[in-house]
């Protein structure tokens, strides 16, 4: 062996064991037998800090304590289609172009799937000898007529069973590897949670042994409607939005969206809110048990010690949080920060780790956990499994990072809110709209232990800008752009136009 040996000196003799260690590595990697497997468990609209991993006791047992938590993890995007397709793909918005939840904002259109789609992460585990399963909610206007029907199964998916349009628990269409499938309102057949795991698992009693695998797993909880399984419809039923913090606080010196609610809530409103908080929550125990299914699975079929395992959420949630009723969109911490909890081979147990991780983060991780050469893949995210199984890899946590948005209007008035005139959306109850075409706006966030900032700009006619010293007002709620010494605004601001062009490794070379 030349790599053994000196070309022009004496041959060194290798020692049996390692000769055998060597030949047994390079035929592991070579057959792909002994490559993990990977599961992605990504939930819908689920936060983090207002407390939207309670009901997740089982998760956090058997993924959270049996490996790592990052206390620190962010969507780049507050919306479901946007951050989705970061997940997918490991880019920022503004690189892969889906800018919200409609066809004409790139959604599965056939933009979308000409272009990021047919490079995105399922393609790279496929050509990696993965045998790739999915079953849930994709992107919200998938299986649309105009974005390709059922027929449409984006590339590197062996197995396909995905929703038709947005979250729904029952009455859905499904297409099962581009043919349709409809359902109904039967709770042993139809309920999508445990449909998806119960496909998953038929999927593990037929794989190919000799393959690795990749789920990834996408039920509709706590996404609304909010229908619970039957056996946890009585569940948290003394529960209550939290009352701290931000809840029912006017939004002061914020952008004019978040001027616009009436403070305090109507009492109607809060009641309202108070609902779908109980209902999120309920939905999430049926979460809960198909994480339990699965370990158990894995373990019966003697893959536990060679998978990991991901759970996380495509973005975060608010319920009365600066008088906004329900809903994401937004800039806040409540929205912006995800659950993220990982185990598998090389993570050691109960680990909660602070430095910050975004969603554009996973794909890279994923395809470096699969042995791609992430110099060849063109990704904003970083792999952070260094973090978690510092064993394993070298690397670094970034100082800074981007959260962008473009919002949503409606070209004429709502009928049930004339008052309010066009460009605004999501204007419930009360006429109180959560967005808006104007609502558009780029931050850079700086979280190191000591200086914990955000400085964000709005694409308006204000040009309204939010800055926030999260060390010392977590909750966000004073605005302090005309407190802080010029020199920082300067400084952020020039941060924030670097990272709007960035692409690739300029996204992640930032100093």
């Amino acid at each position: 062996m030349d790599s053994l040996r000196s070309r022009t000196g004496p041959t060194w003799r290798t020692p049996a064991g390692l000769t055998l260690l060597l030949l047994t590595c390079c035929v592991r990697w070579s057959t792909g037998a002994q490559r993990s497997n990977v599961i992605l468990i990504l939930t819908d609209d689920q936060d983090v800090d207002l407390g939207g991993l309670t009901p997740m006791k089982k998760t956090k047992d058997l993924i959270g304590n049996q490996g790592a938590t990052f206390v620190n993890a962010f969507t780049v995007v507050p919306l479901c289609c946007p951050s989705r397709s970061s997940i997918l793909t490991g880019r920022y918005p503004h690189n892969h172009q889906v800018r919200n939840n409609s066809l004409s904002g790139n959604c599965s259109s056939p933009r979308w799937q000409k272009g990021p789609e047919a490079e995105a992460l399922p393609v790279f585990l496929n050509k990696q000898n993965y045998q790739t399963f999915f079953a849930g909610k994709y992107l919200n206007q998938y299986g649309k007529k105009e974005a390709g029907d059922v027929f449409h199964v984006p590339p590197g998916w062996e197995q396909w069973h995905a929703l038709v349009g947005n979250s729904q628990y029952y009455n859905y269409t499904l297409s099962v590897n581009g043919k349709e499938e409809k359902h109904g309102d039967d709770y042993e057949k139809d309920y999508l949670t445990d449909l998806i795991v119960n496909r998953s698992l038929q999927f593990l009693d037929s794989r190919n042994p000799k393959r690795p695998f990749f789920l990834m797993l996408s039920p509709p909880a706590p996404h609304s409607p909010w229908a619970a399984a039957p056996q946890y419809l009585k569940e948290f039923s003394n529960v209550k939005a939290p009352r701290d913090g931000s809840f029912n606080k006017p939004g002061k010196d914020k952008h004019w969206l978040l001027r616009q609610p009436t403070n305090p809530m109507s009492n109607s409103s809060v009641s309202f809110l108070d609902n779908a908080f109980r209902k999120r929550w309920q939905t999430l125990l049926s979460v809960d048990d198909m994480v339990e299914t699965l370990v158990k699975k894995l373990d019966s079929i003697k893959e536990l010690d060679n998978t990991y395992i991901f759970y996380t959420s495509d973005n975060g949630y608010h319920t009365g949080q600066f008088s906004l009723p329900i809903d994401k969109r937004q800039l806040y911490e409540f929205d912006v920060r995800i659950p993220l909890m990982v185990r598998g081979p090389g993570i050691k147990p109960k680990q909660m780790l602070k430095a910050p991780v975004l969603n554009i983060d996973l794909a890279p991780t994923i395809l470096d956990i699969s042995g791609v050469n992430l110099s060849a893949v063109n990704v904003d995210g970083q792999s952070f499994l260094s973090q978690m199984a510092p064993s394993m890899r070298n690397g670094s946590a970034r100082p800074f990072f981007l959260i962008e948005y473009t919002g949503e209007g409606h070209p004429t008035t709502d009928p049930a809110c004339p008052k309010l005139g066009p460009g605004l959306s999501e204007c419930f109850p009360d006429c109180v709209c959560e967005d808006a075409y104007n609502n558009t706006y780029a931050c850079v966030r700086t979280l190191d232990g000591q200086n914990d900032m955000q400085y964000c700009e709005f694409a308006d006619s204000e040009s309204f800008v939010e800055v926030y010293n999260l060390t010392s007002d977590p909750h966000q709620l004073e605005n302090i752009v005309k407190k802080v010494d010029p020199v920082i605004l300067q400084a952020m601001n020039q941060r924030l136009i670097k990272l709007q062009s960035c692409v690739g490794i300029s996204c992640r070379d930032m100093k």
